[in-house]
């Protein structure tokens, strides 16, 4: 392992970094200035925008021969989405799950976890794949415009997402909730119509081209990742599959963590588990889609038996836990946290096929799972019995009024 492959690799993460926080701006503001609703933004615009850098990698991965780094990049991403980037960040402030997200979105990224390790069984993405799971996800953003629009100006939806040029970092400069009218400050004080048109042009070539700047330099942070990756997969005799699923994973999310982190510290704690949750299905639906249009991707047996498995386990797993409280609390993000840990530990051992592979996976396999299962079915069927019991309350006293 050369110099050079750590400079590309500590550069590629750079870039993706940067290039993702880019455009992420980019494409808040934009849609601002466009008039598109919080709710669309949040769910659509800032989740794909934070996986554009998945997209990026999986795609190059893809042409350049490494199949195995493209899955294991999307699969490693969306465990590490919701283990640790959710972990870490409950840890910081409890995370609030609005009801549409634990009634909607979150079932919807359990089924999109399931589409995947379905048509992954026979070894490979096909293009017939590639253009069901891109097809769910284009059907997703539809209905959530569609719905959008039909429901108006919800309180409810607004809340939930939150001001998405907020989370994406783009608040603080645009004053928050009326970007347009920021974005065409002179033409206000001007007074008038042409003026104010003006300033919008002005403030769409703006965002479009810090949309631009962040593409290139996602494109080019991917290159050079993958490039290292390679590297670093030969050095250590290691499966890409491996590096996708550990180094390059991380890598990719840290736009996700970026976005969730200044989310719950800023106090929009439901803008952390969208950005998440739809991050998860643009991963599986556009970037898994996209890069399966360009060429078939093959799947190891590996992926197949143990890491897509863990990836509809760990989906499924978020439903209970926001359900519980309609909150991720500390605790939970601890417990999502070193699940996450043991996961990475597990890979690392299966991948130099240490002595203690064995009696890892047997504590994991025979204790901790199930222990955790178990717990997290006691906590459903408790937050069950006091929403029946509220319901049984309201049915009282709606005679007494």
């Amino acid at each position: 392992m050369s110099i050079l492959t750590v400079a590309a690799l500590a550069v590629g993460f750079v870039l993706l970094v940067a290039g993702g926080e880019l455009l992420v701006r980019g494409a808040s503001r934009l849609a601002g200035t466009l008039g598109i609703s919080p709710l669309v933004v949040g769910l659509t615009v800032v989740a794909f925008a934070t996986s554009t850098p998945e997209l990026a990698v999986s795609v190059d991965a893809a042409l350049s021969g490494y199949p195995g780094l493209a899955v294991g990049n999307v699969v490693g991403s969306n465990i590490a989405n919701i283990l640790l980037i959710l972990g870490l960040t409950a840890l910081i402030a409890p995370l609030v799950a609005k009801s549409r997200i634990v009634r909607v979105d979150i079932p919807i990224m359990v089924g999109f976890s399931i589409v995947l390790l379905l048509v992954a069984l026979d070894g490979v993405i096909s293009l017939l794949d590639g253009l069901l799971l891109l097809a769910g996800m284009v059907a997703y953003v539809v209905a959530t415009v569609v719905i959008s629009r039909r429901n108006g100006a919800d309180p409810t939806d607004t809340a939930e997402v939150g001001s998405a040029d907020e989370g994406a970092g783009a608040g603080a400069d645009t004053g928050g909730e009326h970007p347009v009218d920021e974005g065409a400050g002179v033409g206000v004080g001007t007074g008038g119509e042409h003026s104010a048109d003006v300033g919008s042009s002005h403030s769409v070539l703006k965002s479009s081209a810090l949309v631009a700047l962040g593409v290139l330099m996602l494109v080019v942070g991917a290159r050079l990742l993958v490039t290292a990756a390679s590297d670093l997969a030969a050095a250590w005799g290691m499966s890409d599959l491996v590096i996708g699923l550990t180094v390059v994973a991380i890598g990719t999310s840290l736009p996700e963590l970026a976005t969730s982190l200044v989310a719950a510290y800023r106090g929009e704690r439901d803008l952390a588990v969208g950005n998440i949750v739809g991050s998860n299905m643009f991963n599986i639906g556009a970037v898994l889609g996209i890069t399966s249009l360009i060429t078939p991707i093959e799947v190891a047996a590996g992926a197949i038996r143990f890491d897509l498995p863990i990836m509809v386990a760990v989906a499924l797993a978020l439903l209970p836990i926001a359900f519980t409280g309609m909150a991720i609390t500390r605790w939970e993000g601890l417990l999502f946290s070193g699940f996450y840990a043991a996961y990475i530990l597990y890979v690392v051992l299966q991948a130099s096929d240490h002595d203690a592979l064995e009696p890892f996976s047997t504590a994991m396999l025979w204790f901790v799972i199930p222990f955790t299962a178990l717990w997290l079915i006691v906590l459903a069927t408790y937050e069950l019995g006091v929403l029946r019991g509220r319901r049984q309350a309201r049915r009282h006293l709606v005679p007494d009024q």
